[in-house]
């Protein structure tokens, strides 16, 4: 008896690790549940990213279906969904910019900030400019409460300024149409 289980033991284990390994295996990375899903956006007071004497809250989403969009001149995927966005904000989609600068951290350099406002308007003056306005997460403590991982990422709040959907990548036609649009149509009525 003491031989079976002696053998039961590492067989379990081993049955363990490859179910779990499997199921990461056939998971999508970008499919991540946000625990923010229909709870109010995180509190946060963070500064216009071109002009720091306007300070944005929560109360900005309120009364206005938005998609907020975490990105950074740094990010090159960031800079291939900009004139998806900007596509969109044409047709009447209302779009926040939630920027950090990965350069602010010492790891990465340092940039001032008369730096970072100069690679901003270059870029969307070259790629489009989708945003009605830009919040400035210098710290990454709001990008942090929101659960990013990276960027871009993309929310939809709704106009009670609850998170209704959290999208991990770029956000293109395919994922439009697929992920927001549906969701986005039934919020709008």
């Amino acid at each position: 008896m003491k031989r079976v289980g002696l053998f039961l033991l590492p067989l379990g284990l081993f049955l363990f690790i490859v179910v779990f390994l499997l199921q990461g295996l056939f998971s999508d990375p970008r499919e991540i549940e946000s625990s923010l899903l229909e709870q109010p956006v995180p509190e946060f007071r963070l500064p216009d990213v071109m002009d720091a004497s306007i300070e944005y809250g929560p109360e900005v989403f309120e009364g206005e279906l938005t998609l907020l969009n975490v990105w950074g001149t740094w990010c090159v995927t960031c800079a291939i969904e900009l004139p998806f966005l900007t596509e969109l904000r044409q047709q009447g989609v209302r779009i926040v910019g939630l920027y950090y600068e990965q350069n602010m951290d010492p790891d990465f350099g340092g940039k001032s900030l008369p730096q970072i406002r100069a690679d901003i308007d270059r870029t969307l003056s070259q790629l489009g400019n989708p945003y009605v306005f830009n919040i400035f997460d210098e710290s990454r403590d709001t990008s942090m409460d929101f659960g990013v991982t990276g960027a871009p990422e993309t929310f939809l709040i709704d106009r009670q300024g609850k998170v209704r959907l959290h999208h991990v990548g770029d956000l293109n036609e395919r994922v439009w149409q697929a992920k927001f649009l549906p969701l986005y149509q039934e919020l709008s009525q």
